[in-house]
């Protein structure tokens, strides 16, 4: 079981207040097992590295809970390189969860998944369908519900889902020679590319979760994935990742 810490719940502000202090990281991780009902949190997660906690302290913490029994092993999400390194030289890190895709591929550039490799670090992608939108059942006609976060993120603006209209029809056509489905192909191209990449792809329909464990029967040949790499590499994808103030706490 995985869960994570590292913001202030049950604000009256409603405001994501970064916390990774030493004895808060303790409060809610007594809070979790509690309600989880379980002895130990198999994977304990930092949710966003805080600026004003050095990575030493937060991972100092969690091995001292992981010698209490309270915790097995330690994760961070959305860390950059050397954040992962610091981290990683006080207590091991098991995982890193970050956002990875077809159309987010900053991992490969930013050093990330080279750390992950030289450490042994497994690597957690969140999104790996590009929040919906690379099933293909998303396009500029879209409306989404008041409260869903896609209404805050520049790349779902009616304008950029037409202009990425185009990655979407690659994983169509590649699905239709695989007789797979394009969230099928997504998925399956994450598979392809480590052993030690594990994507996380969220649903709440039991069709879609059995769609999405299909992907792993699906078998991308080396010349399917030079295919990919050489029809996306002409496609330039259209709109930011996260509105200004949610990218600042990224990649820290």
């Amino acid at each position: 079981m995985a869960t994570k810490f590292g913001f202030e719940l049950g604000r009256t502000d409603k405001q994501q207040v970064l916390n990774s202090r030493p004895e808060h990281i303790r409060a809610v991780t007594d809070g979790s097992l509690e309600r989880l009902r379980v002895e130990a949190i198999d994977l304990y997660y930092q949710h966003r590295v805080d600026p004003n906690v050095p990575i030493e302290e937060v991972a100092g913490t969690i091995a001292e809970l992981i010698r209490e029994g309270k915790v097995k092993q330690f994760g961070l999400s959305e860390a950059g390189a050397q954040t992962i390194r610091r981290a990683h030289a006080v207590h091991p890190v098991a995982a890193i969860q970050s956002e990875y895709s077809l159309w987010w591929r900053e991992p490969e550039t930013n050093g990330v998944l080279a750390v992950c490799e030289e450490l042994g670090i497994g690597f957690v992608p969140f999104s790996p369908l590009g929040k919906g939108f690379l099933t293909g059942k998303i396009d500029e006609t879209t409306t989404f519900d008041s409260s869903d976060f896609r209404n805050i993120v520049p790349r779902f603006t009616a304008e950029n889902r037409k202009a990425n209209q185009t990655l979407v029809d690659l994983l169509a056509s590649l699905a239709v020679h695989k007789k797979a489905t394009s969230a099928q192909i997504a998925l399956a191209w994450l598979l392809a590319r480590k052993p030690w990449i594990v994507p996380i792809p969220g649903t709440t329909k039991l069709h879609r979760l059995e769609e999405n464990l299909g992907a792993a029967t699906v078998e991308l040949t080396s010349d399917d994935l030079r295919a990919i790499e050489e029809a996306t590499a002409k496609i330039t994808v259209h709109g930011d990742r996260y509105p200004e103030e949610l990218q600042k706490r990224v990649g820290r």
